[in-house]
């Protein structure tokens, strides 16, 4: 009981970043609510810069707070303030998102367009139905087995319209390591595709 009317009789608008962060990791909520007042509207505008989906973005934003309630013990002052501490934290959850989004490719992106290209009849033959899926799962099993750097990139240039050099900047590497990734990705693509007698 003592500690509760503690919480509530600090004025925590008044409190450093890192003071708030040490009371979090006391488990008190008040300084969690705090911190998000000061820094939710950031973490989620770079969320939605990454990710490009307002309802993904609440879910990164989501994700990065209860990060913060969960492990604000990990933070160290001499890397780095607060700020940069969340806005790090916020780039790599999105990142990660991308990652997962990638691996789960629609199979009716650009990239195998040209597989899906021949039109179904109208008698919607058995046999064509069944072809065109056995090409889209090859081609899904093709994307899969592509190394992770190069599905993400792919991923960013094709299915959700980034630049190379945009990418460069979400990735946080140099935009000729971005174009190098793109290139071996669509190279052995068409290995694997050519392997598997797919057109």
């Amino acid at each position: 009981m003592h500690d509760y009317n503690l919480e509530m009789a600090v004025d925590y608008s008044q409190l450093e970043d890192d003071v708030l962060l040490r009371l979090i990791t006391k488990a008190q909520a008040n300084a969690l609510n705090e911190l998000y007042g000061r820094y939710g509207r950031l973490v989620y505008s770079i969320a939605l810069h990454i990710l490009g989906e307002k309802a993904t973005a609440e879910e990164t934003t989501l994700d990065v707070f209860t990060k913060v309630w969960q492990k604000a013990d990990t933070f160290r002052s001499n890397r780095g303030s607060v700020r940069v501490w969340l806005t790090s934290m916020t780039r790599n959850r999105a990142i990660d998102v991308l990652r997962q989004q990638s691996v789960r490719l629609n199979v009716q992106n650009k990239l195998w367009t040209e597989a899906t290209s021949q039109p179904i009849s109208n008698e919607r033959i058995p046999e064509t139905a069944v072809d065109l899926n056995l090409r889209k799962q090859r081609i899904r099993t093709a994307i899969i087995q592509l190394p992770e750097e190069q599905r993400i990139v792919l991923d960013l240039a094709y299915f959700q319209g980034y630049s190379q050099s945009e990418i460069s900047q979400l990735c946080n590497v140099p935009l000729g390591t971005v174009k190098t990734r793109v290139r071996l990705a669509i190279q052995k693509l068409r290995r694997l595709l050519q392997d598997d007698q797919i057109e």
